[in-house]
């Protein structure tokens, strides 16, 4: 249990300290207008490398399965510009769907 809390509170200075890095580095100083540039398409990009991983992938192999057609059908949905919450439901609907006929 004493490992555990120290871990924790490893991983909490360690990100606090991650954290104060930057606007020690800068101080007052604006970044670059490229580094703004980068900086703001980084958490997009993140964003949707977590969403291709986590739905393509599954057990260390890539994998075909309801979380694609979810994903599929919640694209779709927001090419049309539905409310995010019919996104939800129709990706969630889809996927339960899918996973009823197939298995």
């Amino acid at each position: 249990m004493i490992t555990v809390w120290a871990t924790i509170l490893a991983v909490a200075l360690a990100n606090a300290a991650i954290k104060a890095t930057g606007p020690i580095l800068l101080g007052n100083r604006d970044l670059p207008p490229k580094a703004k540039a980068v900086t703001a398409l980084l958490a997009s990009a993140l964003l949707a490398a977590l969403v291709v991983t986590e739905t393509l992938g599954g057990e260390g192999r890539f994998a075909l399965d309801a979380r694609l057609v979810g994903l599929t059908v919640a694209s779709l949905v927001l090419l049309l510009r539905a409310p995010v919450l019919v996104v939800v439901a129709l990706a969630v609907v889809a996927t339960a769907l899918t996973r009823a006929c197939f298995g």
